[in-house]
């Protein structure tokens, strides 16, 4: 199984072997065997780090590893059960479904139940393939102790995974290699005689080709190992490699921009309303070999965080070019990614809605858990309602345009949070002059009922 991310030894590592096992794949060659030797994310596996710690404390803790493909997530998970020897139990949530995990679980009971007594380790690749009830049927098991949960994602885990799993599990972020770290693992495969000497200016190419990818680094270096071997070369020079990887790779070049650093570009030539510079970095991106795709979503993001609610029909748009494109495919469906990078630049901007979602998110975070107001609850059964589920609401469609001025729809005792502070750009100004409105109609409501302090009260009050 090719290594997942930095999974290369340090200088040294099994020299004192042979070569049996050369016919194995780099990356597994490479692979390493113990923490020590794994190269990248010492911001979670360095001395002191959390991870680390994790290995080092004797004692296994679900988790969830978040981050790019290639930066060490599935050789991390079989490090951790090696260290705590336990058994490993792999799942790739774009093939498995739940009789994989019920299969697990039965591994599971009987190492934990045969003489050995062994743990068991779960991990679970792309653990945001799985739908809600295969995440599901993870939990008693966590809950239980039975085994280990480790789950492997490229997808933001807040949006993807559980909040039930989330919340038992830590997450770990990890980073794209540097280009120091892959440098490393290039030297590494020469220390193991893997490929012949390489020129300087071609190990920066790779480097900036791999983008921060270890396992695409090690499957190029195994490419062009064989390619040279068949013109038994003694060295690879800039322009061979060229020649062997193709116009590809001459788009990474040293005069290029790494691919963060591009797609920076193009969101800020985006967000500052330029359309001839994000259809440049659109290009550049596209010339480079990026994933269409993946500048799709990219161009979803940017119409929800920088236009919004000032030009709704952003979002429409380029959910659109993102279903042309798995439609019709390169070149054809480019045209509209193209279409709509210069519509979100032209469009309104406003960043408010973003804004107050990351405000939302705070708040909840530090705040308590507060009750929803009886009065908001619902109340499908006798008893509920008998419990006063519901009482006092006032249903907006029955008064006076729509809306039930002085209602009160946060918790108990919770000041308005002013969240949302829409900008006077595009379609917000009409939503700001709404809001006001409804504002004013909320303040003459509380002054028809003075003293009772809060909107909700002035609600109760008016319902009974």
């Amino acid at each position: 199984m090719a290594a997942r991310g930095a999974t290369a030894p340090h200088p040294g590592h099994r020299a004192h072997q042979a070569h049996p096992s050369d016919h194995q794949p780099l990356a597994e060659r490479l692979r390493p065997r113990t923490l020590g030797e794994v190269i990248g994310q010492q911001h979670v596996l360095g001395p002191g780090m959390p991870l680390r710690l994790a290995f080092e404390s004797g004692r296994p803790h679900s988790c969830i590893l978040w981050g790019p493909p290639g930066v060490g997530k599935t050789t991390i998970a079989r490090l951790m059960a090696d260290a705590f020897d336990a058994q490993f139990i792999s799942i790739s949530a774009v093939l498995g479904g739940v009789k994989d995990i019920r299969e697990a679980v039965e591994r599971a009971e009987a190492a934990r139940d045969g003489l050995m007594q062994q743990r068991t380790i779960v991990f679970v690749d792309e653990v945001h393939r799985f739908n809600k009830s295969q995440q599901d049927a993870f939990l008693p098991h966590v809950e239980s102790g039975l085994f280990t949960f480790i789950g492997a994602t490229t997808e933001n885990p807040s949006f993807e995974v559980n909040s039930a799993l989330l919340s038992r599990a830590a997450v770990y972020v990890l980073q794209p290699l540097s280009e120091a770290d892959l440098k490393q693992i290039v030297a590494l495969a020469q220390a193991e005689n893997a490929l012949p000497a390489i020129e300087s200016v071609a190990i920066d190419r790779l480097v900036a080709y791999a983008d921060g990818d270890a396992r695409r680094l090690l499957n190029t270096l195994e490419t062009l190992a064989m390619a040279a071997m068949q013109e038994k070369l003694a060295d690879i020079t800039d322009a061979w490699l060229l020649k062997v990887l193709g116009e590809r790779m001459r788009r990474y070049d040293k005069g290029g921009e790494q691919f963060y650093d591009t797609i920076s570009a193009l969101h800020k030539a985006v967000r500052g309303s330029d359309p001839d510079a994000a259809l440049y970095w659109l290009v550049r991106m596209l010339d480079g070999g990026a994933d269409p795709r993946y500048m799709a979503r990219r161009l979803v993001r940017m119409a929800s965080e920088d236009i919004g609610l000032a030009d709704p029909r952003a979002l429409r748009l380029a959910l659109d070019a993102t279903e042309v494109y798995e439609r019709l495919g390169s070149p054809e469906g480019e045209l509209a990614l193209a279409e709509c990078v210069v519509y979100l630049a032209v469009a309104p901007k406003s960043n408010a809605v973003y804004k107050a979602y990351n405000a939302a998110r705070a708040w909840v975070k530090q705040d308590g858990t507060r009750p929803v107001p009886m009065h908001l609850r619902n109340a499908p059964t006798k008893l509920m309602k008998q419990l006063d589920y519901g009482k006092g609401y006032r249903y907006a469609h029955d008064e006076e345009g729509g809306f039930a001025a002085g209602e009160n729809y946060l918790p108990e005792g919770m000041p308005a949070p002013g969240f949302y502070q829409p900008v006077e750009r595009g379609m917000e100004i009409k939503i700001a002059q709404k809001l006001r409105e409804l504002q004013t109609r909320n303040a003459r409501a509380d002054t028809v009922a003075p003293g009772l302090g809060g909107g909700s009260n002035v609600a109760d009050s008016a319902s009974d």
